[in-house]
């Protein structure tokens, strides 16, 4: 209890700020403001519009109807929906205040709906029943430990699912009937401590199919016996690590498709003959990372996705002939959440673009229709107009040429603008175009162009690219954030003189690295749920996922590399943090801790550097609940109009 009363005062302070201040916006009773000014009433009025963009995704087909689930938000975190047919009600399913962050109908069902949700945005996560009869949600699983929802049998009598209820920390595997819960059987206990996590359930249910994950770059394929869980390895390790993702069996049981980084520098598909284990290279013609992949029940096409720069591009191949179907030309974009319906025809998928929120459709591969099944608001604004990306690359300190994409702002502003770089997570993630919801707003009302670069250590680029900035490595990215503050001084039309870098989770840490290191070339700096010692984060991150990060950053427990992240950490050199720093975080976090933000918040106070701190006691991970995001994003404008504009 003793590490929250030093926000005791802050709540009073604060309560009778806005008591005195009828035109300021009040918080939510969940967040915890720290060094926050009052905001402006009008601040929300000018802004609201952006915030009220929504978003659908596809979680499942109906196997026996064409009629589909969805997940989109009415209210203030997204739940499950119904849709009949192409621009159809979407009729909601489910009703609580915490996100629901998927479903899915069982094959050859459609009586009941299996979903996830956790409390808090603490991700541990439970399985549900919805049953469309009565109504009703039932839990399926324990309510504390975390749990992930696997394959179904083919007849969808059965989902295999990973759970921790065990022991809190290593994954087992468990078989489940959903209609009767209580008759489950574990089917494999794995103490390994590796990242374990179920494919595919073989069409003769003989076998399942799983994937160890190591590292983002080293993971392999296992076999369990159904019945006696017995597994057996199916990728061997060799000399230099392979990649394996995704993974499904082919409608004969005798092989399965994959993508993989096997003796290539990018992920390509493949197809791997269970008896020989001989790979063979579906897409070796495409110089780029398929992103994900699907098979039609009857496994004679196989959709999938290509991630060629940064843009989205789906395939279909004909597994007979080998050939790909033409397919109508899709608006250029992203395209996920690739589904096929049991009648092997429509294709599901979802696709967002800069000027277009994620909405969901279908391809009817026989007659090559594709057809919009929801139509997203957007708040009254004219998406139209909004602004597309421009790939952009510089030169770094080791002659490396690193990219990203560079948004502007509205043609009426003129002179130099502004610039936000907006660093992406993982750090092996990869920001691609999409659409940028309330970013809109820095670009369309307030002028301000955006960077989001994608920095070594990012994927999408191949696995050497992605290998670049592992463990002794790790300030090679930060180098490659100092390259980018240069470029933007030599562009004609950017103020390199104002400049906000922010970032979430690794983007946050991202950001505070900048903030410790160039504080001279930056304006201020916003730290969403982002490590401020890679050191204490290492320790206290949760247990399921700590060593999978230990060969991302590197094995605090070793001492060189212990000495190493402590001289690099940015609470470590907090005094050279000198320009303003808004930090926001989660109180239920498992990944990023909030200690790691007290922690920096605490020595730049003490160091008198201006910060400001929010705190949601309801959120994980980032915010998911509207009215806190809403707040953050009014907090944030405030911010930049201090810092940055002024």
């Amino acid at each position: 209890m003793k590490r929250w009363r030093m926000f005791f005062p802050t709540i009073t302070i604060a309560c009778l700020a806005f008591a005195q201040a009828p035109q300021a916006v009040v918080p939510g009773e969940n967040l915890v403001l720290d060094g926050i000014p009052p905001i402006p009433t009008k601040i929300a009025e000018q802004v609201s519009r952006y915030t009220e963009f929504r978003a659908a995704t596809l979680q499942s087909w109906n196997p026996r109807r064409k009629e589909i689930l969805i997940s989109t938000r009415f209210a203030d975190v997204p739940q499950l929906h119904y849709v009949k047919f192409p621009g159809g009600a979407r009729t909601q399913l489910t009703f609580f205040p915490e996100r629901v962050l998927g479903g899915t109908f069982p094959p050859k069902r459609d009586d009941y709906i299996l979903f996830v949700k956790d409390i808090g945005g603490g991700e541990w996560y439970q399985l549900y029943r919805y049953d469309f009869a009565s109504g009703t949600t039932t839990l399926l699983t324990d309510g504390k430990s975390r749990n992930e929802p696997g394959a179904w049998s083919r007849k969808g009598d059965s989902l295999v699912y990973s759970s921790t209820k065990r022991n809190g920390k290593d994954y087992d595997f468990y078989i489940m009937d959903p209609t009767n819960p209580a008759g489950e059987r574990v089917l494999a206990r794995l103490d390994e401590g590796e990242a374990w996590s179920t494919l595919d359930w073989s069409p003769d249910r003989s076998t399942i199919l799983a994937l160890e994950t190591v590292s983002a770059n080293e993971s392999y394929l296992w076999l369990f016996d159904s019945v006696t869980g017995a597994k057996t390895r199916l990728t061997e390790k060799g000399v230099e690590p392979v990649s394996y993702e995704g993974g499904q069996f082919s409608a004969d049981s005798k092989r399965i498709y994959v993508t993989t980084d096997r003796e290539s520098e990018f992920k390509r598909l493949a197809s791997i003959d269970l008896a020989t284990k001989k790979h063979t290279y579906l897409t070796s013609h495409i110089k780029w990372d398929v992103s994900s992949f699907t098979l039609s029940t009857d496994g004679a096409k196989l959709a999938y996705v290509t991630n060629e720069d940064g843009v989205g591009k789906l395939h279909i191949l004909d597994t007979r002939t080998g050939k790909e179907l033409r397919i109508p030309r899709l608006p250029i974009g992203q395209v996920y959440g690739i589904q096929w319906h049991e009648d092997n025809v429509h294709l599901g998928f979802n696709l967002v673009s800069s000027r277009s929120t994620s909405d969901v459709y279908s391809l009817n591969t026989r007659t090559g229709k594709v057809e919009r099944w929801t139509f997203s608001e957007t708040g009254g604004l004219k998406s139209d107009q909004f602004s597309e990306p421009e790939l952009i690359k510089w030169k770094t300190f080791d002659g490396k040429m690193i990219s990203g994409f560079l948004y502007r702002p509205a043609a009426v502003f003129k002179g130099k603008r502004p610039v936000i770089v907006n660093i992406h997570g993982g750090p092996e993630g990869q920001f691609v175009p999409g659409f940028l919801g309330r970013n809109n707003y820095y670009l369309d009302e307030m002028g301000i162009a955006m960077v989001f670069p994608n920095i070594r250590g990012s994927s999408g680029y191949g696995k050497t690219f992605l290998k670049l900035d592992n463990g002794f490595l790790r300030e090679d990215s930060y180098k490659d954030l100092d390259a980018l503050l240069d470029w933007i001084k030599t562009q004609p039309d950017l103020d390199g003189d104002r400049i906000m870098v922010t970032g979430g989770s690794y983007g946050g840490h991202a950001t505070l690295a900048v903030a410790s290191r160039y504080a001279d070339k930056i304006r201020c700096a916003v730290d969403v749920v982002g490590m401020s010692n890679l050191v204490t984060f290492l320790q206290h991150t949760e247990e399921y996922r700590r060593d999978l990060r230990r060969v991302e950053y590197g094995d605090e427990r070793d001492p060189k590399m212990r000495e190493f992240l402590e001289s690099i950490a940015p609470i470590r050199n907090a005094a050279k943090i000198t320009k303003p720093l808004f930090v926001i975080q989660g109180k239920n976090d498992p990944r990023v801790p909030a200690s790691e933000a007290e922690q920096i918040v605490a020595t730049l106070k003490n160091q008198k550097t201006p910060v400001w701190y929010l705190l949601a006691k309801d959120e994980g991970h980032g915010f998911a609940k509207k009215k806190n995001a809403d707040f953050q994003f009014y907090a944030t404008v405030t911010f930049i109009q201090e810092y940055l504009l002024k």
